[in-house]
């Protein structure tokens, strides 16, 4: 597929949602062009709430083979991936990577200005430790943007999803089944079911940041209507997108 510049399409809509979903579908076989239109529309996210990103300081937590430190780097922001998975990194990480762990990052109290964090939640065994380091590092007046695949929604249980809903262990057997070799996620190791209602209530009791957005990532409309209906929004919503602003101290 050729390169589509996300700039032209307004987020949400049905437009975007299509562009996303059909480069998620190549991103076996085509990782680099699935994720430099991820990385593109998130930084257009990013600063369509915190504005231009050129002269920031981004903390990528979690980027894994780099595209959306390249691309805010493209931008004009000093951005520095941190990343605890060597074998995520791919053949040519961003110059400068640390090998770091999102529960402990290498950085002093409120340097950044952006602390992004995408589609990490889901991989960390206390979403809520991972949070807070998120927030230490980043100034008051700083932006945190945090997305996550919810264990409800459809594509909760990554490669062995949708048959997630029938039980993990199901799900894994029958992928392995299918694929002849095993799943690179395993419940309660590297993926674990986090929850919009629950993550929702946990980050609205903080009082180090306030909440900006919350709001499906891919949703063609009605994105931030969608996280307001209880039961449904486990389901509906997909991947949960939180944009949060740090409190003065």
């Amino acid at each position: 597929m050729g390169a589509v510049n996300t700039t032209e399409l307004k987020d949400p809509s049905i437009r975007r949602s299509l562009a996303l979903f059909r480069a998620f579908l190549r991103e076996q076989d085509d990782p680099d062009t699935c994720y430099a239109l991820l990385a593109r529309d998130a930084a257009d996210q990013v600063e369509r709430y915190g504005g231009p990103l050129a002269g920031r300081t981004v903390a990528d937590v979690g980027g894994g083979s780099g595209h959306f430190t390249a691309e805010f780097r493209r931008r004009g922001a000093h951005a520095h991936l941190f990343e605890p998975d060597v074998r995520e990194l791919g053949a040519a990480p961003p110059r400068g990577t640390v090998i770091a762990d999102g529960y402990l990052l290498p950085l002093s109290d409120g340097v950044t200005d952006v602390t992004f964090s995408s589609n990490v939640l889901e991989h960390v065994a206390d979403p809520q430790t991972f949070l807070s380091e998120l927030v230490r590092v980043t100034r008051p007046g700083g932006l945190i943007y945090v997305s996550f695949t919810n264990w409800l929604s459809p594509w909760g249980g990554h490669e062995w999803a949708p048959w997630h809903y029938l039980g993990a262990e199901r799900a894994r057997a029958r992928y392995r089944r299918r694929t002849g070799r095993d799943a690179k996620h395993t419940l309660g190791e590297n993926l674990f079911p986090v929850h919009v209602g629950t993550t929702l209530r946990q980050v609205r009791a903080r009082d180090d940041v306030r909440v900006v957005a919350a709001r499906s990532r891919y949703w063609p409309f009605l994105a931030q209507a969608v996280v307001k209906a209880p039961g449904l929004r486990e389901i509906a919503t997909w991947n949960l997108l939180l944009i949060l602003r740090r409190c003065p101290s």
